[in-house]
């Protein structure tokens, strides 16, 4: 040793230090890499993507061959640096090499790297996994030795490191990362990705124009009376019903009423039997990304919601469920106004009738849509009666004012916010 010049010496600690830091730097920027972009990069055939994948795909023997170089390098280092020490300073360098080595490592082969390597993976981890393939067919077999005697001992403990659990993102997890994407992801196009993570959590109760609302043909109804129904009617489809609206006896398309009227001079109650569709239930519950399967599977736009028992409870749409996700589409401005109008005292006077979602979606509320899905269900949740003209309720932080009542339901109310929650800040 003593024939090795002392500047062969420095540089091939200079060297060890630069071998450490590539270990150090590579084991944290490949257990920091994000798998999800990884897997993404790698389909897409980056071929450095594909190398880290299967380097990663045995975290155990990719740990165990970047700690074995490591410990190496780091070991032969030591004994280079006690050499330096000894011709420089003599004995005094035995009990200082070790001191300054410690300093020189930490700084320059552990914290610098591996602070790097945490900020940008891909930058190290990408190139380090063309050096470190290689290695681990050269270094094999020591690297199954040490796997086998660690993964062994794991295994006593109860660790079985074969079976790696792939657990897959969550709603709530993919929703954060949404919204985590920032300009990568337009702002209307993450509410619309957020409201389909959405949709598991809502079924067609939530949406459904309820059956009192319902706009439908009675064929005991006079002829001329039909007409004038259809004929200022702001839909493209009605039920069409005998005596009782439970009695749906099919779907009318306007658009065949005009061909027929094109046809015949006249429109009669069996004319109108002939081109009815046959109705498609929906039963009460449904979750709304199962009905919109279920509208793609039957070829149909338009359903009947019923319960139980049979009863008709509302109608629901493919045009509904759309409007879950993109926002609300109609032209129809007039009637999409006059439901919730604002006040200059900031109250908002609101149709009772009107659904809680829909409210909320509009205002950026937060009104509780777990129980009761209309505005009049919640107040007669609360108050448990049917209130007078003039009845003033607090319901978390809004303040009710009801206007209008009939003799079973509310029909007006004055609400106001009166503290933004922290959700809207």
């Amino acid at each position: 040793m003593d024939e090795i010049p002392l500047s062969v010496l420095v540089v091939a600690l200079f060297l060890l230090v630069i071998l450490s830091a590539f270990f150090s730097s590579s084991e944290t920027a490949m257990i920091a890499l994000n798998r999800h972009r990884l897997r993404h990069l790698a389909k897409e055939g980056k071929r450095s993507a594909i190398i880290s994948e299967k380097l990663l795909a045995r975290p155990d023997r990719l740990i165990g061959l970047i700690l074995l170089g490591n410990n190496l390098v780091n070991f032969i280092a030591a004994s280079v640096a006690t050499l330096i020490g000894i011709r420089v300073l003599g004995d005094l360098g035995v009990a200082l090499a070790p001191i300054l080595l410690v300093m020189v490592f930490l700084i320059f082969a552990e914290v610098m790297p591996k602070t790097f390597a945490a900020f940008k993976p891909e930058t190290i981890a990408f190139p380090a996994s063309y050096i470190l393939a290689p290695l681990m067919r050269i270094a094999y077999p020591a690297v199954w030795l040490v796997n086998w005697i660690a993964n062994g001992l794991l295994h006593k403990l109860g660790v079985n490191v074969h079976e790696q659990e792939d657990v897959p993102l969550s709603r709530e997890e993919l929703r954060s990362i949404v919204r985590e994407a920032g300009s990568l992801i337009p702002k209307r196009h993450q509410r619309m990705l957020i409201n389909i993570l959405e949709l598991e959590n809502v079924n067609v109760d939530d949406i459904m124009v309820p059956r009192n609302e319902v706009d439908a043909i009675d064929l005991d109804d006079p002829i001329n009376e039909i007409i004038d129904q259809i004929s200022h009617c702001q839909h493209t489809r009605l039920p069409v019903y005998q005596s009782n609206i439970d009695n749906i006896i099919g779907i009318i398309h306007l658009r065949r009423v005009a061909r027929l009227m094109s046809d015949k001079d006249e429109l009669t109650k069996e004319s109108i039997k002939d081109i009815l569709i046959d109705c498609y239930f929906v039963p009460k519950g449904t979750q709304l990304h199962t009905q919109m399967m279920n509208f793609q599977r039957n070829k149909s736009r338009f359903g009947i919601v019923v319960d139980e028992y049979g009863v008709i409870q509302g109608l629901v749409t493919l045009e509904d469920i759309l409007e879950e996700i993109v926002g609300e589409f109609t032209t129809d401005m007039q009637t999409f106004n006059l439901d919730i109008q604002n006040q200059e005292d900031g109250f908002y006077l609101i149709d009772c009738s009107v659904h809680l979602r829909e409210i909320n979606r509009q205002l950026k509320w937060s009104l509780p849509t777990s129980g009761p899905k209309t505005l009049n269900g919640l107040l007669l949740e609360h108050l448990e009666f049917i209130p007078e003209s003039g009845t003033t309720l607090k319901i978390d932080n809004y303040l009710v004012e009801i206007t209008q009542v009939s003799e079973n339901s509310i029909k007006m109310a004055r609400i106001k916010l009166l503290e933004e929650s922290i959700e809207n800040i």
